[in-house]
C-alpha cells in the first residue's frame, strides 16, 4: 500500500485524492486550509505549496507527490513558478516521484495534433511558465535528483472545472442569459473531462513507466457551437444565440476585468482547431475518455 501527496484540494485533486483511496492505496491531500473529501484512506493536511520545508515534512515517506496546484489566471508569472519549485523541491528531498498537472500551452501554434514530444514553443506569458516548469522538472529527472513525470490536459471541462468554456458559456447558458466565447465556434477542439485529468494523473502515479515524459489525457472532440447546443439540450433549455467574441472584444472586456485580460494572449487557441493526440496514454494505460453524453449530464444537471 503506498502513500501518495497530493498537493492541491480543487477538483481535479480532490478527485485524484478519491481514485487513490479507492484503489487502496493512503493520501495525504494538502491545502492552505486543510479542505478535501472524507475518505478513510485520506489524510487532510494543511501547508503551502510555495513553503518548501513544509511541503517537505509532508511528502516523508510518500512514493508520489502529485502537484495539482495552479495559481489564480491573472498572476501565473507571479506565482506559479514558486509553486514549482515548492512542491518540486520537495520531492527532490524525499525521494517521492513528482507528477505535475499541465496543460497544452507550451507547445505554442502547432498546425496538427498535439503530440507529447513535440518540442516546448511556447508563444504566450502563460505559456512560458508552463514550459519552464516542465522544463526544469525534466532536467532534474535527467540529472538523477528526482523521477518526474507530466499529464498535460486540453481545455477542462465538466463541473467545477474552472476553465474558459466554464466561466464563460456555463454559467450564463444555465442561466438563460446571452452567450459569447471567442474566436471561431465552429472549429473543433479537445476537451478534457476533470473524472479523466485525475484518472490520468492517478495511473501515471502507480506506473513506474511514466517517468521521464508527459502524458496526455484521453479527451473527446466537440466544437464549442456543438458543445453548447448538446448542453442546452439536456437541461432542456432552447437553442442558444451563441456569439463569438473577437480579438478586440476580449481586449475591450478585460478592460474591467483581470481574468478575462489574461485570454487575449490565448486567442490563438480559440480561433483554430485545437487538438490532442492521446494515443500513448491510451495504449499504454488502458484509459479511455469519459463519453461526451456522461460529460454534457453533469454539466447540465
Amino acid at each position: 500500500m503506498a502513500l501518495h501527496v497530493v498537493a492541491g484540494a480543487g477538483t481535479t485533486g480532490s478527485r485524484t485524492a478519491m481514485i487513490l483511496a479507492d484503489a487502496g492505496d493512503e493520501v495525504r491531500l494538502v491545502s492552505r486550509r486543510g479542505l478535501g473529501p472524507a475518505h478513510p484512506s485520506i489524510e487532510l493536511v494543511i501547508g503551502d505549496t510555495t513553503d518548501i520545508d513544509r511541503m517537505t515534512a509532508v511528502a516523508e515517506g510518500a512514493e508520489t507527490l502529485i502537484n495539482t496546484s495552479w495559481a489564480p489566471y491573472d498572476r501565473w508569472p507571479a506565482e506559479f513558478p514558486q509553486i514549482g519549485v515548492g512542491v518540486l523541491t520537495a520531492a527532490e528531498r524525499t525521494g517521492a516521484g513528482y507528477v505535475s498537472l499541465s496543460n497544452n500551452y507550451g507547445y505554442g501554434i502547432v498546425n496538427g495534433r498535439y503530440i507529447e514530444d513535440m518540442p516546448m514553443a511556447p508563444v504566450s506569458v502563460k505559456g512560458a511558465v508552463r514550459a519552464r516548469m516542465w522544463l526544469d522538472a525534466l532536467a532534474a529527472h535527467e540529472a538523477g535528483r528526482v523521477r518526474a513525470t507530466e499529464v498535460r490536459a486540453a481545455d477542462f471541462i465538466g463541473r467545477n472545472s474552472g476553465s474558459v468554456y466554464s466561466m464563460l458559456v456555463v454559467p450564463a447558458l444555465l442561466a438563460g442569459e446571452r452567450v459569447a466565447f471567442p474566436g471561431d465556434l465552429d472549429a473543433t477542439k479537445s476537451w478534457s473531462y476533470i473524472g479523466d485529468v485525475a484518472a490520468t494523473l492517478a495511473a501515471v502515479a502507480r506506473d513506474e513507466r511514466a517517468w521521464g515524459r508527459a502524458w496526455h489525457v484521453p479527451s473527446s472532440e466537440i466544437s464549442v457551437r456543438d458543445m453548447t447546443d448538446r448542453i442546452a439540450a439536456a437541461a432542456g433549455l432552447e437553442k442558444p444565440v451563441l456569439e463569438s467574441m473577437s480579438l478586440t472584444d476580449l481586449a475591450w472586456a478585460g478592460c474591467d476585468d483581470s481574468v478575462t485580460a489574461e485570454f487575449v494572449e490565448m486567442f490563438y487557441s480559440y480561433d483554430r482547431p485545437d487538438l490532442f493526440d492521446s494515443t500513448v496514454t491510451a495504449a499504454t494505460f488502458g484509459l479511455t475518455a469519459t463519453p461526451l453524453d456522461t460529460v454534457i449530464a453533469e454539466i447540465a444537471s
